[in-house]
């Protein structure tokens, strides 16, 4: 069995940036449950933020994506390293290299902020309209809430908890090429 390394925390921290450097460094198999998620609010023609009020009473869009990523990610490592990008994988996933990546909320908002200014990522969010970065600053801390809830409720997890990871990297003030690499110097010290 390969690696396996997964990667939780907030919205703008860097997750999805370093999870891409991950799989080129490693040549791994990535597994994106933010990516499924926003695919399954497409598909019920919802936007993430929706989908995820949504979750409050239907924890199936939790539940199934989350134990079928685990799944998917065990059956992965039996050829590759894998890298899962989850809020709550590293509970799926007790044997994990688990990663926590933190940032502020409002440096978080900020990136976000700057990657929705291009269209092309603004699709591949499916996030709900904004029109500033104050309302943003506003939504992120709703989303935060809302995962925190129901986190809680289905599997009775605080994935906030540094606690629980292995590694634990606040990005607030580095750039992403020295947050890939701290990364990638506790994983080599792992493997």
């Amino acid at each position: 069995m390969n690696p396996i390394i997964t990667i939780s925390g907030p919205g703008g921290s860097g997750k999805s940036t370093i999870a891409k450097a991950l799989v080129k460094e490693y040549k791994a198999e990535r597994i994106y449950v933010g990516g499924i998620r926003r695919q399954i609010a497409k598909d019920k023609g919802m936007t993430l933020s929706e989908l995820n009020e949504y979750a409050l009473t239907h924890p199936e869009t939790d539940i199934d994506v989350d134990k079928k990523a685990a799944q998917d990610a065990r059956d992965f490592a039996k050829d590759s390293m894998v890298i899962v990008e989850g809020r709550t994988q590293f509970y799926f996933l007790p044997e994990s290299i688990k990663i926590y990546i933190k940032v502020t909320l409002e440096e978080g908002a900020k990136r976000i902020w700057k990657s929705l200014q291009k269209e092309e990522i603004k699709q591949e969010r499916n996030e709900a309209k904004v029109n500033s970065l104050d309302e943003l600053i506003i939504k992120n801390k709703r989303r935060q809430e809302i995962d925190k809830e129901r986190y809680k409720k289905y599997y009775n997890l605080d994935h906030t908890d540094e606690s629980q990871y292995d590694f634990v990297l606040n990005t607030t003030n580095i750039n992403a090429a020295e947050a890939t690499q701290k990364v990638v110097n506790f994983i080599n010290s792992q493997i």
